[in-house]
């Protein structure tokens, strides 16, 4: 069985960092690319980022280009967010995700909520 469990999210003030990570299960972690997906209260899912299987390439989305940073530990089988420089807007749920390259996104985490506010 396939699973992704999320963790370290939490309340921060503006301007402050968290430490994201997924632990995964039931499948070759080091085999797929994996996201970190969120969403906000009241709107859709937003890709934040993603990763290659071996770590080599990594993606971000513009609202978080240069505070955000992607990396995995295949050993472990865990992927992170490492997320500074934190915003208001940042809040939300956020979802780690496993992409399958035919079908997109094919497995999710509960995810883990991260609230910006001062």
């Amino acid at each position: 069985e396939v699973r992704l469990v999320e963790s370290g999210g939490g309340l921060v003030q503006p301007g402050g960092s968290l430490s994201l990570s997924c632990a995964a299960s039931g499948f070759t972690f080091g085999t797929y690319e994996m996201s970190w997906v969120r969403q906000a209260p009241g709107k859709g899912p937003e890709w934040v980022s993603g990763i290659s299987n071996e770590g080599v390439s990594t993606y971000y989305a513009d609202s978080v280009t240069g505070r955000f940073t992607i990396s995995r530990d295949n050993a472990k089988n865990t992927l992170y967010l490492q997320m500074d420089s934190l915003k208001p807007e940042d809040t939300a749920l956020y979802y780690c995700a496993r992409l399958n390259r035919a079908t997109g996104v094919d497995y999710w985490g509960v995810g883990t909520l991260v609230a910006v506010s001062s």
